[in-house]
């Protein structure tokens, strides 16, 4: 294509500039022509001036000799013709370019002309320059010999006229013959200049037209003929490639459709299979329950005959067959569990690289060789992790030859790493229940401390007070020890009934204000304390686990209301916003000083710092104010950064 870049414009230029100078020839030769035509034409006129000059000059010379006063006059004018008929036969000798005049160009012409010249230099001049110089004889004797000659020079004058004439004719013919060329040049010329077009650019152009029309019409065999090796014939070249690339294209389409939906269905099976273990990830289940899951879902998949899943125990560095389906007792009891040194599935476990083999050429790290007892023709190994932590391996077995693909291994790969972050998170829910239930156990040890075990403590000395005043016969003082022992052990019975409450409270979601009336409620049924309850901005939800720490907040402050505020009234109020949710708790009681009051600063006493660990652990802030005399709020506030909101 590059190589014939300009070849056309050569060729169309080239033409133009033939036809150009044809034409320009031939018009500058009409324009020669006509010009020596016109200078012929006043040669021809000044030829004939020649024979009236010649009778003029005869004329004058005889009025001279008729009249002797005209003889002066007669002289000066015959002179004057004499010296104009020198010219003018000098200037048809050589010619006039400004006037224009052309000298004789063919020979007739010029050896009239010749003649001409001879005859009056010879005979004629001499007869008028002797009339001129001479005196009366001589000028009758040149008048005479004048009019002898008269004749046969005029007569010469006409045939050098009429030669003339017929060059000039010729001439004129010539013209108009030249004209005529031109008229057919112009005419072959420009049947030419089609021909030549059409062959160069219209005709391509044409059949690069029709076949582009024929490929709109899914005609895919069209091809173009070269018949240039100009531009013209490269479009036609890389039409015809084109033509063939898309033949190409066109006729493997349907194989590429078909491949590109094989990857597709390919592609979907395995989104479906991705989507189906994280779905079944997604549910809470326990560690064996997702590993036998797991390994039928593979195993369906793929539709492998048997799997297992090994997990890593770190305290004995063993693998340990954690599920498994489609093996035999033989296959369970020689690989239940085993080091990583014993086998291929250790290797992989230690290395992280999977491996899918023929069993009947296994790879030199399997040892103990159980794949081939059991018959399996194909064995995989793919490693469980999680967050770069190796946490075990999982196999699937094939008793007929199976090529995985790349894309298929990689499924499988990231299909382990799925199963290690599900095993990681159930490990995690499990600590995390554990470590809920070793809380609940401190705070329910520590509430027990601090009212039924001191409540137990005091009517231990009690006890022992009425067995001293029994033993001396003290009557009175034992019924007195024995009073108090009875309100000792009311008040340590009312405190396992506030504590069996505590424990039993569940708040659905959303339901808190309900929740905090029905405590309120009991509250006065129990101690006769007037009670109110105050919501104030919008009810914004928060997370179950949060409104039960509130709960336990409000009824511990319950609590020790009822056991030292001595309060005739208690408020509950409920503030959220946008921002923040504060909970406050205010008596009118006795009130205390927080910076001295013995039990604040004391450890024994733990009810306040249990509310400010509950508030902690939901990211609030517990804080109380009292001042004696005036009563105790015990304010919570939770942040909405802190607020799990449902």
């Amino acid at each position: 294509m590059l190589a014939n870049t300009g070849k056309l414009s050569r060729k169309i230029v080239g033409m133009l500039v033939v036809f150009f100078v044809f034409a320009t020839g031939a018009i500058g030769l009409t324009l020669l022509i006509s010009w020596q035509l016109e200078g012929v034409a006043a040669a021809i006129n000044d030829a004939g001036s020649q024979r009236m000059r010649t009778y003029r000059m005869g004329h004058l010379m005889a009025r001279g000799l008729e009249s002797t006063a005209q003889e002066a006059t007669v002289g000066a004018v015959l002179d004057s013709e004499l010296k104009q008929f020198d010219k003018v036969l000098r200037n048809l000798q050589l010619g006039d370019p400004a006037r224009p005049l052309s000298p004789p160009r063919n020979y007739e012409v010029q050896d009239r002309l010749s003649e001409v010249g001879k005859a009056w230099q010879g005979r004629v001049r001499p007869l008028v320059a002797a009339y001129l110089s001479g005196v009366r004889t001589e000028r009758e004797l040149a008048t005479d010999g004048f009019d002898q000659e008269l004749e046969p020079f005029v007569h010469s004058i006409n045939e050098l006229v009429l030669a003339m004439e017929r060059s000039y004719a010729d001439d004129t013919n010539l013209l108009r013959s030249v004209q005529v060329a031109l008229v057919v040049l112009a005419i072959i010329g420009t049947g030419l200049l089609i021909r030549y077009f059409d062959r160069l650019v219209i005709r391509p152009v044409a059949a690069l037209h029709a076949g582009i029309q024929r490929m709109a019409g899914n005609d895919l065999a069209v091809r173009l003929p070269v018949t240039s090796d100009d531009e013209l014939g490269g479009l036609a070249t890389g039409f015809n490639h084109m033509a063939e690339h898309l033949g190409s294209v066109y006729g493997t389409l349907e194989q590429r459709v078909e491949a590109e939906t094989h990857r597709l269905a390919q592609r979907n099976r395995e989104l479906g299979i991705l989507y189906d273990v994280t779905s079944f990830f997604s549910e809470p289940a326990p560690l064996e329950t997702l590993c036998e899951g797991f390994l039928d879902r593979i195993k369906t998949a793929l539709g492998a005959d048997a799997g297992a899943v090994r997990l890593y125990m770190p305290q004995s560095e063993k693998l340990y067959l954690m599920t498994h389906d489609g093996l035999s007792d033989e296959f369970v009891a020689s690989e239940g569990q085993m080091n990583c040194s014993d086998c291929l599935c250790g290797q992989v476990f230690q290395t992280s690289s999977p491996v899918a083999f023929e069993t009947a050429n296994p790879p030199p790290g399997m040892r103990l060789r159980t794949c081939v007892r059991e018959g399996f023709a194909t064995a995989t190994a793919f490693s469980i992790l999680y967050d770069k932590q190796r946490l075990g391996v999982y196999n699937i077995y094939f008793r007929r030859p199976q090529a995985l693909s790349e894309q298929e291994i990689q499924l499988l790969e990231t299909l382990g790493q799925h199963l290690g972050v599900a095993i990681e998170n159930q490990r995690l829910r499990s600590r995390e229940k554990e470590l809920a239930v070793s809380e609940e156990r401190n705070l329910l040890a520590q509430e027990l401390h601090d009212s039924i075990a001191q409540g137990l403590a005091f009517l231990n000395i009690q006890v022992q007070l009425l067995q001293d005043s029994l033993r001396k016969g003290r009557t009175e003082e034992a019924m007195q020890t024995a009073g108090q022992l009875r309100e000792g052990v009311q008040e340590s019975y009312d405190d396992v009934r506030e504590l069996l409450v505590h424990f039993r409270t569940r708040v659905h979601q959303s339901d808190l204000d309900s929740a905090i009336h029905a405590a309120l409620e009991k509250f006065e049924g129990q101690t006769g304390i007037n009670t109110a309850f105050e919501r104030r901005g919008s009810a914004v939800p928060m997370a179950p686990t949060d409104e039960i720490q509130i709960m336990h907040i409000v009824q511990e402050s319950l609590s020790n209301i009822r056991k030292h505020a001595k309060a005739g009234h208690v408020r509950v109020l409920v503030d959220q916003d946008m921002v923040n949710s504060r909970i406050s708790v205010e008596d009118d009681g006795v009130g205390f000083d927080p910076q001295t009051d013995p039990n604040c600063q004391s450890d024994r006493h733990v009810g306040l710092k249990i509310m400010r660990e509950r508030a902690h652990r939901i990211g609030a802030e517990c804080r109380i104010t009292s001042i004696p005399g005036k009563g105790t709020c015990v304010t919570m506030t939770l942040p909405k950064e802190n607020r799990e909101t449902v």
